[in-house]
C-alpha cells in the first residue's frame, strides 16, 4: 500500500514531465510562427541575419518586381481540410510550369522572390505556393515535408485540372521546400511531372532538427524523442514517417540538386548524401561561397545555366515522346 502511495505520484509526475517537455518541443519546432514574417516600413519582408546583407537590396527589388508582375491567386483544399493558397504567373501559355515551395517558417514571396523572373528567363510559367501554416495559407503546424509532400501532389493535380492538362511540370523547392519535393519524387506522381529541383535541402527532419539542437547547445539525442512525441500527440503526424534521403532511394523523376558550400544552417554535405542515394537521373551543383538559400542570388548566371541545361533535354524528350504517341 505504501508502495502505491509513492509510485502513483511519481508516475504522474514523470508522465506530466514527458508531456510538458514534448509540448514545449512541439511549440518550438512544429508550431507555425507567422510573427517571423516581419515587414519593413514599406511593407517588404525583412530577412534578418548578416548572411543576407550583401543580397538584401537585390531581394527587395525582386519582391517589388514580382508584386508588379500580373498573376492570379489560386487555392486548393488539402487532404485534412486546410485552404492552401498560391499565385500563378504565366509567361507563355503552354510553357512548362514550375511549382515552387518555400522554406521552413518562410513564405512564397520572401523565399522565392527571384523565382518568377528566373522561370520567365527560362521560358517557364511559375506557381508560387505558400505552405500550410505559412503566408496566406491556413494551418498552424509545420511538418518538415511530411504533410507538405502530400500538398505538393495536390498542387500538381490542381495544375493539371485547372491550368493546363498537358503541362510539363517541374516541382521546385528551397530548404524545407526542397525536402518536400524530394519526398514527393519518390511517390507516384502524374506523368506530367518531369523533374524536381532541390535547392539546399536536408536529408531528414530528424538530422536537421538534431543538428540545430546541437548548435543551440541542447542535447539532441535526449530531446529529439520528445520532439517526435510532441508531433505525434499534438500535431497528429510522425516526423519520422519518411525523409528525403529515404524517398530518393525510390526516385521516379530526374532530380537536380543545388547547394551553397557555405551553408551554416543546412550543411552542404546533406545534398551530397541525397545526391548519392538518388536512383533517378541526377546532378549536384555546388555554388561556392553561398549561404543558406542564397545559391541563386550568389551566382545568378550559373544557376540559370545549370537549371536550363539540366531540364532542357528532359523537356525536349518529353515533347518527342508525346509527338510519337
Amino acid at each position: 500500500m505504501i508502495f502505491l502511495y509513492i509510485f502513483i505520484p511519481v508516475a504522474i509526475f514523470l508522465l506530466a514531465a514527458v508531456l510538458m517537455t514534448s509540448y514545449i518541443c512541439f511549440l518550438k519546432i512544429f508550431r507555425a510562427n507567422r510573427d517571423k514574417h516581419k515587414l519593413d516600413e514599406e511593407g517588404y519582408p525583412i530577412l534578418e541575419g548578416r548572411v543576407y546583407d550583401a543580397y538584401r537590396e537585390q531581394i527587395r527589388e525582386w519582391i517589388k518586381e514580382t508584386r508588379a508582375t500580373p498573376h492570379r491567386k489560386v487555392s486548393i483544399t488539402s487532404f485534412d481540410g486546410l485552404t492552401l493558397r498560391g499565385k500563378y504567373y504565366e509567361h507563355k501559355k503552354g510553357a512548362p510550369i514550375e511549382i515552387l515551395f518555400h522554406g521552413y517558417q518562410g513564405s512564397g514571396e520572401r523565399d522565392l522572390c527571384g523565382a518568377v523572373m528566373r522561370c520567365f528567363a527560362l521560358g517557364r510559367n511559375a506557381l508560387i505556393v505558400d505552405h500550410r501554416g505559412s503566408g496566406e495559407s491556413e494551418g498552424d503546424i509545420v511538418t518538415f515535408g511530411i504533410n507538405e509532400s502530400r500538398d505538393c501532389a495536390d498542387w500538381v493535380r490542381f495544375t493539371i485540372d485547372h491550368i493546363d492538362k498537358d503541362a510539363k511540370i517541374i516541382i521546385t523547392g528551397i530548404s524545407m521546400g526542397a525536402a518536400t519535393v524530394m519526398i514527393a519524387a519518390g511517390t507516384e506522381l502524374p506523368e506530367n511531372v518531369v523533374g524536381a529541383l532541390a535547392d539546399c535541402g536536408y536529408t531528414s527532419a530528424k538530422e536537421i532538427i538534431m543538428t540545430v539542437m546541437k548548435k543551440m547547445g541542447l542535447p539532441p539525442r535526449l530531446l529529439y524523442p520528445f520532439a517526435r512525441l510532441g508531433g505525434r500527440i499534438f500535431g497528429h503526424f510522425d516526423v519520422d514517417e519518411t525523409s528525403p534521403i529515404e524517398s530518393l532511394k525510390h526516385a521516379k523523376i530526374p532530380v537536380l540538386f543545388i547547394h551553397g558550400d557555405d551553408d551554416r544552417y543546412v550543411p552542404y554535405d546533406m545534398s551530397v548524401k541525397n545526391h548519392a542515394v538518388c536512383t533517378s537521373h541526377k546532378k549536384l551543383i555546388t555554388v561556392h561561397g553561398a549561404g543558406h538559400g542564397l545559391a541563386y542570388p550568389a551566382d545568378v548566371a550559373t544557376y540559370l545555366k545549370e537549371v536550363g541545361e539540366f531540364f532542357e533535354p528532359i523537356l525536349n524528350e518529353n515533347n518527342k515522346n508525346k509527338g510519337e504517341m
